[in-house]
């Protein structure tokens, strides 16, 4: 019963691959149509060819003779095409025949790898598109299911692997099995007995092929998740290449690259060596039924139980079939390959999306910065036993300056992420502007919300294209302004290119403080209701940070904003101090009245206190 399930279970996502990749063909249909068409006309004109050369060798080459009649045998069936009386003129009309169908074949043959190519290429671009598309609309619990390593695995290695694998399908997976059928039909005509030998060969390599595929699948499928552990190393690599090198480590992180790509060969070698098998495998039984073919065909010619160039063309169709068979076995191993590739594709495009707009969510615009927290609960796992906030309950005013301290792992980012739905909540609800968070579209609630998180991230482009991210539109002045609010616009004007100065990859011809002015620049522009400023200003010396918060004060009045801050003095003059502690607000007040009820907070203020004397 368990093993039917399985079976039952292994089949839907089969089915759930296929319908899922399928989508992807989209605009290329025409192009996949075409390509198959194109190469069964190939294989028709070819698979004849042997059959006009065997009546040049039988017939035009025959000196008794007086009449040249040109028939074709197919099976008991014959057609007689036409009859010549010069045996020059029939050799040179079958060999014009031959040279114009080989010419036809060599054009469809072109036009095959010609459609073939857009259909593949344009796949593959699609299902990057999809996969790309998908992590778009990821929450942050989607995210925290992969790591981008493997996404970049899944978008390259496994993407070229299904894309190869299609265009074989398209093209080989045609060829092969026609030119298979029609060989083999065309050789029985010629000689039954003959036949046979390779014929019964067929089922040993088939039963073969299909023992080997079931093992190597989930060999090539530990091969993929070695990639995705050999591309983190190399991404970490790459991204604290200035760390490796101030702790010099460069030797140590050498020798963790060669085994992490050690380990990922071993597993290719392990997953390829079974293939291995398939090839030599039907090459030994194939050649087996040539030596055969020839020894039992010449005795038939010996005998005259068979003409010469009919031997030639059973010859040339027992290659065609072994080029079949080849061709087969290649696909075979690439579509093995590419099952595993599929499947991490497919798991992708397929992810369940924990937070989305619902069918009857009305575009409500968001009224203003007020917050509330109702009796809010939060687990990452969705799990009630493991909360990590627990019982939150707050309300804050359009306009107020909150400021968030507490130890690591207090829960502080998690409690700000959950204002513009970037997690949701387990239990109780989030009221922004007077209505449930998850009334609003996702696109409406975040635009009103603008985060500067704790891992500050630029992008390649210029100054200006990177806080153009808060607001495409905006102009000039806006952006100076922007600047100017962050305290970023005097160091941004002390570049030679001001604004547009070039960034480079992720910001790196900034120091880290300029990299979270920038980032609160950006947040600026989006002229949000509610900002958050997840430990923003940790880089930034306390003279810049002191304007900043001024700045937000008197400039900013009208916007919401949290401070999530480990300094004091970051959050001293807010309108209200929140204390977590272990996911759980232990305290709520002004700086003054903290430091009398909470000891969380007093203590922290003395031994930073004691840390400036």
């Amino acid at each position: 019963m368990k093993e039917k399930e399985n079976k039952m279970n292994s089949e839907k996502k089969k089915q759930k691959i296929f319908r899922t990749l399928g989508r992807c063909i989209g605009e290329y249909k025409k192009a996949t149509l075409l390509t198959p068409i194109f190469v069964v006309m190939e294989v028709l004109l070819e698979v004849f060819i042997p059959l006009l050369m065997s009546q040049i060798v039988d017939v035009g080459m025959d000196s008794s003779l007086t009449e040249f009649a040109f028939n074709i045998n197919i099976g008991s069936a014959s057609f007689h095409i036409f009859t010549l009386y010069n045996r020059i003129e029939f050799i040179v009309t079958v060999g014009g025949l031959m040279a114009l169908m080989a010419m036809l074949s060599l054009v469809f043959g072109v036009l095959a790898g010609k459609f073939a190519a857009i259909s593949a290429t344009g796949f593959g671009k699609n299902v990057r598109k999809g996969i790309f598309y998908k992590v778009q609309d990821f929450s942050f619990l989607n995210m925290d299911n992969y790591n981008t390593s493997s996404l970049v695995t899944r978008l390259t290695t496994d993407v070229t692997n299904v894309q190869n694998a299609y265009m074989m399908i398209i093209r080989i997976l045609m060829r092969a099995p026609t030119m298979l059928i029609l060989a083999i039909l065309l050789a029985v005509s010629i000689n039954g007995q003959l036949a046979l030998i390779f014929l019964a060969v067929l089922p040993i390599l088939i039963v073969g092929l299909s023992i080997i595929a079931s093992l190597a699948f989930p060999r090539f499928n530990a091969m993929l998740k070695k990639y995705d552990d050999l591309n983190e190393t190399t991404q970490e690599d790459l991204v604290g290449i200035r760390v490796v090198k101030s702790f010099v480590r460069s030797d140590h992180e050498i020798n963790k690259f060669k085994n992490v790509s050690s380990m990922a060969q071993k597993m290719q070698l392990r997953a390829e060596n079974l293939l291995c098998i398939a090839m030599p495998l039907m090459q030994f039984a194939m050649y087996a039924c040539m030596v055969a073919i020839a020894w039992f065909g010449g005795n038939k010619i010996i005998s005259g139980e068979m003409e010469v160039g009919s031997l030639m063309a059973f010859i040339s169709y027992v290659t065609q079939i072994l080029m079949s068979l080849m061709m087969l076995a290649f696909l075979f191993v690439m579509l093995v390959l590419s099952k595993a590739s599929a499947s991490r594709i497919v798991e992708v495009i397929n992810e369940d999306i924990d937070i989305k707009d619902s069918e009857n969510t009305e575009d409500f615009a968001v009224a203003d910065g007020s917050v509330v927290f109702s009796n809010v609960d939060f687990s990452y796992n969705k799990k009630t036993d493991n909360l990590h906030l627990e019982g939150v309950n707050l309300e804050i005013k359009p306009g107020e300056k909150i400021g968030i301290i507490g130890g690591t792992g207090s829960a502080k980012s998690t409690l700000v992420q959950l204002i513009p739905r970037l997690y949701d909540v387990t239990n109780g609800e989030i009221l922004v502007g007077g209505r449930d968070v998850r009334e609003y579209k996702l696109e409406t609630l975040r635009n009103a919300v603008a985060m500067v998180l704790q891992k500050n991230v630029l992008f390649s482009g210029t100054i200006k294209e990177n806080l153009k991210w808060g607001n495409e539109n905006a102009t000039d002045e806006q952006i100076v302004e922007a600047a100017k609010a962050a305290q970023a616009h005097d160091f941004i004007m002390n570049f030679p290119k001001g604004y547009e100065t070039d960034l480079g990859q992720g910001g790196v011809n900034v120091s880290g403080g300029q990299k979270q002015r920038l980032c609160i620049a950006r947040a600026l522009l989006k002229n949000p209701k509610i900002m958050i400023l997840d430990d923003s200003t940790s880089a930034v010396d306390t003279a810049t940070d002191s304007k900043i918060r001024q700045q937000f004060r008197e400039g900013l009045d009208h916007i919401t904003v949290f401070i999530i801050a480990q300094r004091v003095t970051s959050v001293s003059d807010a309108d209200r101090i929140i204390v977590l502690d272990d996911g759980k607000i232990s305290a709520v007040g002004t700086h003054k009245e903290l430091l009398k009820s909470s000891e969380i907070y007093k203590e922290v203020y003395s031994l930073q206190q004691r840390g400036v004397k």
